[in-house]
């Protein structure tokens, strides 16, 4: 975006699914398709009186039950896209970061060290950003006409983040998302900026 180019009014609002037994447990859950607990499904709802007051131009979700019935429970009728897929976590998928490091002896971390293949190829930081990049231009796209929400998972919509404040994806390690919970971006002038990260109506000393 050029000095010249008048930046969209819209917000762009990213909401993270529900609770999963999966999240709940701290289990890397990218391409398994597991439903919302109980829990899970309150805290859906809750979040969508977070959303009173949008006026959303355009919606989208992940195309996982987890995504599209955070999405129903919060009020959005949304379109799918499936680069709002969680990451590939490949041979880590369903272990915990805990049972990860025990096996490797060392501090592993998804966006450092990323991830083997296994019953699917996984995904580097890269490639998930650049599924985010493409979700992005689509969404910057549309905040020109209004709000834009945005439902999916942790680690893909915490990279997302990163591409829409042109920082390095690697800086989504930083950005805590927990499960529920509702974030807002925008532009100040020309700038991308975060207008609210991580609200939620049960956000607690330990994240799901």
């Amino acid at each position: 975006m050029t000095s010249s180019t008048v930046p969209p009014e819209g917000r762009l609002v990213l909401l993270r699914h529900g609770e999963t037994e999966w999240s709940l447990s701290g289990q890397h859950t990218g391409r398994t398709d597991i439903p919302l607990t109980s829990h899970g499904e309150e805290l859906a709802t809750a979040a969508g009186r977070l959303l009173t007051g949008y006026h959303f131009s355009l919606a989208l979700a992940s195309p996982l039950q987890r995504a599209k019935r955070t999405a129903e429970l919060a009020g959005l009728a949304t379109q799918p896209d499936a680069d709002l897929l969680e990451w590939d976590y490949g041979g880590y998928e369903g272990r915990t970061t805990a049972d990860i490091r025990s096996e490797l002896g060392y501090d592993w971390t998804v966006f450092e060290h990323g991830v083997p293949a296994g019953d699917t190829p996984g995904e580097t930081v890269e490639e998930v950003a650049a599924r985010a990049s493409r979700v992005v231009r689509r969404a910057v796209a549309a905040m020109s006409d209004g709000d834009v929400a945005l439902v999916g998972h942790g680690h893909c919509l915490r990279v997302l983040a990163t591409v829409f404040l042109r920082q390095e994806p690697r800086m989504g390690a930083q950005l805590l998302f927990d499960a529920g919970s509702v974030s807002v971006l925008q532009f100040e002038r020309e700038e991308p900026a975060i207008r609210v990260w991580n609200h939620g109506p049960a956000v607690s000393a330990r994240p799901s």
